[in-house]
């Protein structure tokens, strides 16, 4: 019963961080010149308009079951460059806000986590529904900076790709756009081959020097 609970709170973090990252696509989008995604009902907090039956459903379920990293992905964003007031500088804000709405998500979970203890010493809240209420929290913490510093990796079809490739010139852009080529099965090795056949996993050792300390900053601040 607890694996099902916690499989469930996973699961309507995941979707809550993703629906929230793509809307923040959406707005940014439109309120830099670019009202595409917004007519076509991206920009939007039904998880029905941004869920990829693959990508959303399917791939993240396969991977619990594999008991591998779990990742997953929504349908991309239509932005048009050309409707942007300054594309070459809009692009990399449309891309960026994704993360850092996964950011300001966390601070908002930290806070409600950090709210719990004065509501449950009050008598408020029953130790059952605030036990609850503290792993979901936790999750959606956790979730969304995952979610955040995941995306800021600088391989398609990630949020990192487009953010860096306005800072690439000549050869260093030209290295990159045929690395790009590789993006699938690269993030494939790095989550899955590596760490079986060698032992280093690269992901857990990005996330300990940015997902974890940041959580842990988030929790310390708000519970004093």
């Amino acid at each position: 019963m607890d694996r099902i609970i916690s499989l469930l709170l996973s699961a309507v973090a995941v979707i809550l961080g993703i629906v929230v990252h793509e809307s923040a696509h959406a707005l940014a989008a439109y309120l830099l010149g670019d009202s595409t995604a917004r007519s076509r009902g991206r920009f939007s907090l039904n998880p029905l308009n941004h869920i990829d039956p693959f990508g959303t459903v399917v791939l993240p379920l396969l991977l619990m079951l594999a008991g591998g990293p779990v990742f997953a992905y929504a349908k991309p964003v239509p932005v048009y460059l050309g409707n942007l007031k300054n594309p070459k500088r809009d692009e990399v804000l449309v891309a960026i806000a994704g993360p850092v709405s996964n950011i300001l998500l966390a601070a908002v979970a930290a806070a409600l986590y950090g709210m719990l203890r004065p509501a449950l010493l009050a008598g408020a809240l029953s130790f059952q529904l605030a036990s609850l209420l503290a792993s979901f929290f936790i999750t959606a913490l956790l979730t969304n900076l995952s979610l955040a510093f995941f995306n800021l990796i600088p391989l398609p079809p990630l949020d990192g790709s487009t953010i860096i490739v306005p800072f690439l010139k000549g050869d260093a852009l030209r290295i990159y756009r045929r690395i790009q080529a590789y993006a699938m099965p690269i993030l494939i090795v790095v989550l899955y081959l590596l760490p079986s056949f060698t032992g280093i996993d690269l992901i857990g050792i990005y996330f300990d020097i940015t997902v974890y300390p940041l959580a842990n900053w988030m929790l310390s601040f708000v519970l004093g």
